[in-house]
């Protein structure tokens, strides 16, 4: 079935939608028996409707493409941001770690202090000692020589006050 007024130029774009919709408007049991071969559409028809289609929709969808590439822009900034962000908490973290480390060195630091000076102390004590051990031992050796001496001397006053017998003459 062929659509009249369609074939030819036809007059202008809205004498053409009134054909057209008469078209659309036909028996559901008419178009769906029409073969698809058998219709003709007039190709200015089909440009101008393109042209309203695309008139109609063109603008919001570049809008929507605009609002899309502001949007992905946007996006890419936040996640740049984001990236900083993490990456000055890292180095907070970073930082925490450095200040909990000095501390703990600090802390270390002072016990080695103490410990060294303990050291020292133990040193000096034991050097002390050490000469306290030498005097007591010289003391007693003394005291064993200044013993021995006075044994001695008993010994030799005991052998002088020992009778000895008056030699024959």
């Amino acid at each position: 079935m062929e659509v009249e007024g369609m074939e030819d130029e036809g007059p202008s774009s809205q004498s053409e939608l009134p054909d057209l919709q008469a078209t659309q408007q036909l028996p559901a049991d008419l178009q769906s028996s029409t073969p698809a071969e058998n219709v003709c559409v007039n190709q200015r028809a089909v440009d101008k409707l393109t042209e309203g289609f695309l008139s109609h929709y063109l603008p919001d969808l570049q809008n929507s493409k605009r609002a899309l590439q502001e949007l992905t822009q946007n996006q890419l900034i936040l996640l740049d941001t984001l990236d900083q962000e993490i990456t000055k908490f890292r180095e907070c973290n970073t930082l925490l770690d450095l200040n909990s480390l000095f501390t703990e060195a600090k802390i270390y630091q002072n016990k080695l202090v103490n410990i060294r000076k303990e050291m020292i102390m133990l040193h000096e004590k034991t050097t002390k000692l050490k000469k306290r051990a030498l005097k007591l031992q010289q003391q007693k050796q003394k005291e064993l020589l200044e013993k021995e001496q006075q044994r001695e001397r008993e010994l030799e006053r005991e052998r002088q006050l020992i009778a000895k017998p008056a030699k024959r003459t």
